[in-house]
């Protein structure tokens, strides 16, 4: 059995890969039969498999030491040389619309296919090669100037990541000198955060009408794969979200402030959830992991063989440490079929929630490795987070194993937060409409905009006076705004999914788990809409459904005695 340290990566030599990959698309034109194109589909699939193998052990390797000069300079590679990878699959794409043979291969590989297919040919031409690989070099900038963070707090140094901790800690003063030292590397970088971003946006712009677009809003969308709502729905779901979650998030807030003995709640207790301390885990790294093994052996058959496979191939790498990359991701090696897990664990709750919120991603992965389509593998980005948010949910009986006296501090936290999230999400969301609608703000422009969201959507909150934030920079830290662009409604859809799959957990659970793991076998086969009903949900962006699927939480929230926790 291969483990992760033994997967193999070689950089593929793309004039060969070129010349094969051209070759197959031939044999896929001329075809004679239905049963030769499917034949040349599957070689095709394996070319592509293979590169986004490569790919991915690059993005991995590199992501867990930003310092290892090998995978560094893999990565150039790949920046560089992605677009041509994209041009790919863009040309089997148009074959594949031509196709004579399309009424029968829609029969076998189903339509969705096809629908991604258009999107990714609108998106993508020959033309804008050069600006996408300037893209691509202007996002790592990013992710490497934010694992470079070495910021010294009393006399030790500490990443971002590293930082949490002292955001929960119970002393107010430690809690606000923790966040003024990491604004601190976010205000000594300010100059490079908005060349970054600005360089960012003036591409993606040129992208959009290189590819005859208004500005980069469609092209967004399109690269999101959003083949069944568009800008508009989601413009009406996030007034759902400011009208119905908005004051319940504010009410939250004020509970908080009672709850922890402030006056005035700070953006420097937010973190801070009880005046008792926060729930967090009862052991080590080592220790969380043993427990999630019990906790996946006992859950369903099908998760006690996911998570061993996941640990027999060494396919966790979850503690923060110096030269890694912040955050917490999950993504698919298609040629091992194996899903990865990558965290910054810093002794918080956050640590169980990667181990449930990633886990159930790659539980996703690993439910759907049965296709032979990669499109299939990964469903688009709000339909994958269904099964990440639904899975914390799904596990909250095993909460107990990791928090013991303080499980229901645990649940209690989460579930706020769950909502407390929403408002910044679609925040976060409608930011980034109106900043490719206007490309040529400056960043204090830009700035001045996200400020007025957070007055809308994040009525609440007080910055205390710290300068960098007061200005308007509290966006800069989320990475999906530089990365990925439109990624982040993602997660409010698929909360609001996810709520309901907690309602019918209560009411059924044995039904809800079912619906579930067929919802993860389904992997991306179908488009959001349809996959949210395959699994007996409603769509959050029916009128009403954000209340309707909120107020079961208010409800179990309001019967607790928070005040006791």
């Amino acid at each position: 059995m291969q483990t992760f340290s033994n997967y193999t990566y070689e950089r593929p030599n793309l004039p060969k890969v070129k010349e094969n990959f051209y070759q197959k698309l031939e044999q896929f034109q001329n075809a004679a039969t239905v049963e030769q194109a499917v034949a040349a589909i599957e070689t095709i699939n394996k070319v592509r498999s293979h590169l986004s193998t490569m790919e991915n052990l690059v993005f991995i390797r590199a992501s867990i030491d930003t310092r290892d000069e090998f995978y560094h300079n893999e990565r150039d590679f790949f920046d560089e040389h992605l677009p041509e990878i994209q041009e790919l699959t863009t040309a089997f794409y148009k074959v594949l619309l031509k196709s004579p043979f399309e009424t029968q291969l829609r029969e076998k590989y189903g339509s969705q296919l096809f629908d991604l297919a258009e999107c990714e040919i609108k998106a993508f031409s020959k033309e804008i090669i050069p600006l996408l690989k300037a893209e691509n070099k202007l996002t790592s900038a990013y992710s490497k100037l934010i694992a470079s963070a070495d910021i010294d707090f009393r006399g030790k140094s500490y990443t971002l990541a590293q930082l949490g901790p002292f955001a929960e800690d119970s002393d107010r003063k430690t809690r606000k000198e923790a966040l003024e030292a990491r604004q601190s590397f976010f205000a000594e970088n300010k100059e490079k955060l908005d060349s970054i971003y600005d360089d960012l946006v003036k591409t993606r712009h040129q992208i959009a009408e290189k590819l005859g677009f208004k500005n980069f809003v469609e092209v967004g969308y399109l690269r999101m794969q959003r083949v069944d709502y568009n800008a508009e729905m989601v413009d009406r779901f996030r007034k759902q979200v400011e009208e119905v979650i908005v004051p319940i998030a504010t009410k939250l807030y004020e509970k908080q402030a009672k709850r922890i003995g402030v006056d005035s709640l700070k953006i420097y207790d937010e973190a801070f959830v009880f005046a008792s301390g926060n729930a967090t885990p009862k052991g080590n790294p080592d220790w969380i992991i043993e427990n999630g093994k019990k906790m996946y052996d006992e859950l369903s058959t099908e998760t006690s063989e996911f998570f061993q496979f996941m640990l027999d191939r060494e396919l966790l790498d979850l503690e923060a440490k110096k030269g890694k990359e912040s955050g917490g991701y999950c993504t698919y090696i298609e040629d091992y079929q194996s899903p990865f897990i990558f965290s910054n664990f810093n002794g918080t709750s956050g640590d169980i929630d990667v181990l449930t919120h990633e886990a159930g991603h790659a539980f996703q992965d690993y439910s759907s490795r049965h296709f032979s389509v990669p499109e299939y593998y990964n469903p688009t980005s709000e339909s994958a987070e269904i099964h990440s948010m639904s899975m914390e949910f799904f596990t909250y009986p095993w909460m107990e194993n990791f928090f013991k006296e303080d499980v229901e501090k645990y649940k209690y936290a989460h579930l706020s937060d769950a909502i407390q999230f929403l408002p910044y999400g679609v925040a976060v969301d409608e930011f980034q409409h109106l900043v490719y609608e206007n490309p040529d703000w400056t960043p204090e422009e830009r700035n001045q905009a996200w400020r007025k969201l957070e007055q809308k959507y994040l009525p609440h909150r007080d910055y205390d006076g710290i300068e960098s934030l007061e200005s308007g920079a509290f966006w800069q830290k989320q990475g999906h705004i530089y990365e990925d662009p439109f990624y982040y409604i993602d997660y409010t859809l698929a909360q609001i999914c996810a709520f309901q799959f907690l309602k019918k957990s209560q009411e059924d659970r044995e039904k809800a788990w079912q619906d579930y793991i067929d919802l993860c076998k389904l992997g991306g086969s179908k488009p959001f809409l349809e996959l949210v009903q395959s699994a007996d949900l409603k769509s959050p962006f029916e009128e009403g459904m954000v209340e309707a699927a909120v107020s079961f939480i208010e409800d179990r929230l309001d019967k607790m005695d928070d005040q006791a926790l």
